[in-house]
């Protein structure tokens, strides 16, 4: 996968746009991103919004008297005034700075809670959005691209408003105010300020032009990374078993030096700023500088002081009128990078869930439960011309245990996927208590449900809190636990250290395979449901374990209905019925002895793994 540079390349470019088509990704503007952003802001983030813009104005205020003063004193010197104008002048001008750096802080801090709290809100809103997706909206993304857009786009999104709260609005204010300042005084240093504006202007211009691009390309190959690092971790015992470990590093070698290569060409754009805007500054106090000396020589004798108290003003008014611009190029420059951020984030959010709970959901059925029926079932993934099942139908009645048996990719596990709406039928009725489960709310019907995963799925966290898991779990006591445990024989746990809470690593990592079946199956027992899911979920216990299981399994479940799907023929012989299915279609129902007779699939299989003599036991 993506071994060569040129295929990572493509990898990094698809990342997390499968599914999404042109037209879908352009329809989302980029002026109505920020729009959409608003719209999660609540009224604390108003409040913070006017009480940075109260600040900021106060804080300009306070900065544009400063210049002011300056010349006042410059005035108090060139015409002899006493010592104590002089200082009384500097004291304010002291306050004035003072207070605008006091106001300054004070809109630091807000912004720095503006952004925080939406980046909060947003993260909240995608993991709650993410969660409603069924496993086919989840396939339209990769979970590298969930994970970045959770993580490195809500920061990008989190630092455009911390620091465009400081400066959005200061800049403007600043550079409009000091702009009426220079404009009372001379056109010649109106002129020459405006030229360095125009200046400045056009050059944060073009380098925005270049490295906008690029941020695309950066939050895409940032996906990559993620993606190339999570495969590698997960696979690790792999590569090294294999002596892959050079290979794993030429991947992942390939990916990192795509986003070193863009990053670096991105920062060669962005490190010209502060050069050319010093440039531009020193060279718009040189300008200040001159226009004052030609204003001064050509001024008759009572302007002359006026002048020379204006130009150490203008100094400061100038500078101050490109810093504005400097702040507000420099967020222009910013934007890009959290508006492609912005937009993969309202990709997520904009997503329509493909399974929803009905409008008016169907009351839970009093008189019936454990029931399951298949009428005339065809399913196949989305995107895919291909039936993966086709014309499935059966009856699980309560306290039966069916089993489904087939080739690998014949359809058992997407058949039983069904049940709790992990993906929706594509023909025909899936009915558990004799109602759709499209008119289950989602929540009601996996109530229902105790669904073992043919790999162990374990979270970090104690035995007791993996045990104990879900909705409902606040009702269940330690001897509930103990008892499931012991269903499930796990025995294991009371030879750990701290027993019910001993610690689980996440994924479950430091406990084996069939551990982890064994602790996953106890979960299920414990949440004591109607209907029991297993898929292939004793693959990795032993023959006596599997058949000790089964058998209290059998005894502790008898009214509940359990729905297997199995590889090894000895982990469901005593099933009440057995669907075969092969190629998606079912060409077998019944028990072992009535298929042993009537159908060479199911015998094909059976022979594969045990004797004759086995099979009439």
């Amino acid at each position: 996968m993506c071994a060569t540079r040129d295929e990572a390349l493509s990898c990094q470019q698809g990342i997390g746009l499968t599914g999404l088509t042109d037209k879908s990704r352009h329809n989302i503007q980029a002026e109505k991103l920020l729009g959409k952003i608003f719209g999660y802001f609540k009224i604390r983030e108003w409040l913070l919004v006017a009480g940075c813009a109260i600040f900021v104005f106060a804080g300009v205020f306070a900065e544009l008297k400063m210049p002011e003063y300056v010349g006042i004193i410059t005035s108090c010197i060139e015409s002899g005034a006493p010592i104590r104008d002089i200082w009384m002048n500097g004291l304010y001008m002291l306050l004035c700075a003072i207070g605008a750096a006091a106001c300054l802080l004070v809109v630091g801090f807000f912004a720095a809670m503006l952004g925080a709290g939406l980046a909060r809100r947003l993260r909240d809103e995608m993991y709650d959005k993410v969660m409603s997706f069924s496993l086919a909206d989840i396939n339209k993304f990769s979970m590298a691209t969930l994970i970045t857009r959770a993580t490195n786009d809500v920061t990008q999104v989190q630092i455009l408003f911390a620091i465009g709260a400081q400066f959005m609005f200061r800049a403007p204010v600043m550079a409009i105010w000091a702009v009426v300042k220079v404009a009372q005084k001379s056109w010649q240093w109106s002129a020459m300020t405006a030229g360095a504006v125009v200046g400045m202007l056009i050059f944060a211009g073009v380098v925005m032009i270049v490295a906008m691009p690029k941020f695309k390309k950066i939050q895409m190959m940032t996906d990559n990374i993620n993606r190339v690092m999570r495969e590698q971790l997960i696979g690790v015992r792999v590569v090294r078993a294999y002596n892959a470990e050079s290979f794993a590093e030429g991947k992942f070698g390939v990916a990192n030096d795509e986003l070193t290569r863009t990053n670096l060409s991105v920062n060669r754009a962005l490190i010209t700023i502060n050069p050319i805007i010093n440039i531009v500054l020193a060279g718009a106090t040189i300008g200040v500088v001159m226009i004052g000396a030609m204003l001064v020589n050509s001024a008759g004798i009572n302007l002359k002081g006026v002048y020379q108290a204006d130009t150490m003003s203008m100094v400061q008014y100038v500078t101050q009128v490109l810093s504005g611009f400097l702040m507000l190029a420099m967020c222009f420059i910013m934007a890009p990078r959290a508006l492609i951020a912005a937009r993969r984030i309202t990709e997520i959010l904009e997503v329509t869930p493909s399974i929803l709970d009905p409008e008016h959901p169907a009351e839970i059925p009093a008189d019936v439960k454990g029931e399951v029926e298949f009428r005339d079932v065809t399913f196949r993934y989305p995107d895919m011309s291909g039936d993966v099942i086709r014309n499935i139908s059966f009856k699980a009645e309560r306290g039966q245990t069916v089993a489904f048996i087939g080739s690998t990719g014949s359809g058992k596990s997407s058949l039983i996927n069904l049940i709790p709406r992990f993906y929706d039928v594509s023909e025909g009725q899936v009915l558990v208590d004799g109602v759709d489960v499209r008119d289950y709310a989602q929540k009601d019907l996996r109530r229902k449900i105790g669904y073992v995963p043919q790999q162990g799925v374990l979270f970090s966290g104690t035995v007791r809190e993996n045990v104990n898991y879900g909705d409902g779990a606040e009702n269940f006591s330690d001897e509930d636990i103990r008892k499931a445990l012991e269903i499930a024989q796990a025995d294991f746990v009371d030879n750990m250290e701290q027993g019910l809470d001993s610690t689980i690593a996440q994924g479950g990592t430091n406990v084996s395979g069939g551990q982890r079946q064994r602790l996953a199956i106890a979960r299920a027992i414990c949440r004591k449901p109607e209907i029991y899911i297993f898929d292939d979920s004793f693959s990795a216990l032993d023959f006596k374990t599997d058949k000790v299981l089964r058998r209290r399994l059998n005894e502790a479940t008898a009214d509940a209905t359990k729905l297997i799907v199995a590889q090894r023929v000895g982990t469901i012989l005593d099933a009440d019925k057995i669907i075969v299915l092969d190629g998606g279609e079912q060409v077998g129902a019944g028990t072992h002895k009535e298929l042993m007779a009537s159908c060479e699939v199911y015998r094909e299989i059976a022979l594969s793994q045990l004797s004759e003599e086995e099979l009439a036991c």
